[in-house]
């Protein structure tokens, strides 16, 4: 174990922190489909690697960086459209467990067309302000950390608006909350779902885009990224989208800790372990809430 450095563990929870906001981005996907459908959505993970092997390519293809993030952004949030309404909407029994499995089935599909498509080489793109640090004080930390938790940050914000001030947020919460209620009084439920596969996905290019910068992306860490994203949802509670960043930031934290204060070996082994624990001690998770239903 290292000796103790305030200054090198606080640069290290700073930069834990960004791949927390990473992870909490995952997660609020997770959460946005949970709350619609009742469901696990097990090709969240897939989508975060696709807008990062998207724009990469885009940028490979010598297209302006901006243009290849926003290009990949259009086609995540489109798949998340298309799997809803391929592989979910013509179900004839929605059910939480059967739109499980068919998440499975589209997460080993985008993996298969990624790997044919874009090749099985990691592949990334500079930051927008390339290898710079940012000092504070006696800390540095790369600026591209610093835009992941501020695009995490504007993301949840955005969010927040859309559900407090907008008529299809409100709908949105209302198809959440009652389905059947909310079909009652003419608001169009599936619709609405489909829009939470679209928020989710779009969720999930987000951190793709701003992940891809800070370590190559591959067509095969989907998974690990899904898998993480997942265990944030379950630590901050899937229901909660707020909770699921909360999460997300604080199974960072214990990582970045960890890999510092032990091994770098037991950083994945954090996300798991929390996983387990939180599933026996509070299922519900940190910040969710027990719910209860009346027989």
């Amino acid at each position: 174990m290292p000796a103790f450095d305030a200054t090198a563990l606080i640069q290290v929870l700073i930069g834990g922190i960004g791949n927390g906001a990473v992870y909490g981005l995952v997660g609020l996907g997770f959460s946005l489909i949970y709350r619609s459908t009742g469901a696990v959505n097990f090709a969240q993970g897939e989508w975060v690697m696709l807008a990062g092997m998207a724009a990469a390519a885009g940028f490979t293809a010598r297209w302006p960086l901006p243009v290849a993030a926003a290009a990949a952004l259009v086609l995540v949030a489109a798949v998340g459209v298309l799997s809803y309404q391929i592989g979910v909407r013509r179900l004839r029994d929605p059910a939480p467990l059967l739109v499980t499995m068919v998440s499975i089935g589209i997460a080993i599909f985008t993996k298969g067309v990624v790997m044919v498509t874009l090749g099985k080489n990691p592949n990334g793109y500079p930051g927008v302000f390339g290898d710079a640090l940012v000092r504070m004080g006696a800390v540095s930390v790369p600026a591209q950390t610093l835009i992941v938790i501020a695009a995490c940050l504007a993301f949840v914000a955005a969010l927040h608006l859309l559900f407090a001030r907008s008529r299809i947020g409100l709908a949105l919460r209302a198809s959440a909350a009652d389905a059947d209620a909310a079909a009652l009084v003419g608001i169009p439920v599936r619709r609405m779902v489909m829009f939470s596969f679209a928020l989710a996905a779009a969720a999930g290019a987000v951190a793709g885009l701003v992940v891809t910068p800070l370590t190559l992306i591959s067509y095969d860490q989907g998974t690990m990224l899904g898998f993480k994203g997942f265990s944030a949802a379950m630590l901050g509670g899937i229901a909660s989208p707020l909770g699921a960043v909360a999460g997300g930031i604080v199974l960072g934290a214990l990582e970045a800790v960890s890999s510092y204060q032990i091994s770098s070996r037991f950083k994945d082994a954090v996300a798991f372990i929390l996983f387990l624990l939180v599933l026996f001690a509070r299922p519900h998770g940190l910040f969710g809430r027990r719910t209860g239903e009346r027989v």
